[in-house]
């Protein structure tokens, strides 16, 4: 039976709004058909700005190799950020917000220009970049345990739920951007480590690549725009009742906690 992009969009939203995942999507949008899922993806943004969301920025995703090859896909992906998305630095989620959340430690940017050409050179990217920040991306999937391919999780916004910034900027020159260590623990236990050139070898390249693919598509980035570059180390289960913080050297540390599930 043939089903509209309109209608798998109102699948995702509605297993999102009861927090029951679903069963895959890709069947319904077809195998690799990128252009689809990111139609459908477009959907639900829409959807949610029209009942009052604001979109703030770009995340990025599937920076690491090992997963686009686990994927079978040679590039990233990106899904929006919307401003009822963020979480203070520092603050509480309640189970009744998601699904079945893992969190990754990253290095966010916030742009100072607009970057409207296709053809920007890193050096581009690094002058459009007003300061850094630590990030925790909280992701989630209304696809049931996870069974994601290329498809499902672009059309489902690039599983992408919440995001925590830290709250004391950097400008690019404080750190080593491609080299800095990522530290993230759990109630003061490491759950994950990595380091920048975990992101596409560095996250200034990955989001010279989000950057470029939104000036070519016509939406390009803009002054103000946040940028999630991907994840430094390997994502991990968020664990109700427990605190999480991500230390970046010479970047500092960002922090959220998961409030027990008797608490929803």
């Amino acid at each position: 039976m043939t089903i509209s992009l309109q209608e798998v969009a109102d699948l995702l939203h509605a297993a999102g709004e009861s927090r029951r995942p679903l069963e895959p999507v890709h069947s319904r949008i077809g195998a690799g058909d990128l252009d689809k899922a990111y139609a459908v993806q477009d959907i639900n943004v829409r959807r949610r700005e029209v009942a009052g969301s604001r979109a703030v920025g770009r995340k990025i995703g599937l920076t690491s190799v090992a997963v686009q090859k686990q994927l079978g896909v040679a590039q990233p992906d990106y899904g929006v950020l919307l401003d009822d998305m963020a979480v203070p630095d520092g603050g509480e989620v309640r189970p009744g917000r998601l699904i079945q959340p893992k969190a990754e430690a990253e290095v966010a940017f916030v742009l100072g220009r607009d970057l409207t050409d296709e053809h920007i050179t890193a050096a581009d990217m690094i002058r459009a970049v007003e300061f850094a920040l630590p990030a925790i991306e909280i992701v989630d999937s209304r696809i049931v345990d996870w069974r994601i391919s290329i498809v499902d999780t672009i059309a489902d916004n690039a599983s992408s739920a919440l995001y925590v910034l830290g709250s004391s900027p950097r400008k690019l020159d404080a750190f080593d951007v491609s080299g800095c260590e990522m530290t993230f623990e759990a109630d003061g236990q490491k759950v994950s480590s990595g380091a920048g050139h975990a992101c596409l070898g560095s996250p200034i390249s990955a989001a010279l690549w989000l950057a470029r693919t939104m000036a070519r598509m016509g939406r390009p980035l803009k002054a103000g725009d946040t940028i999630l570059s991907g994840a430094l180390g390997p994502m991990v289960r968020v664990e109700w009742g427990r605190r999480m913080e991500a230390h970046i050297a010479g970047l500092g540390s960002v922090r959220v906690s998961f409030a027990a599930e008797s608490n929803t």
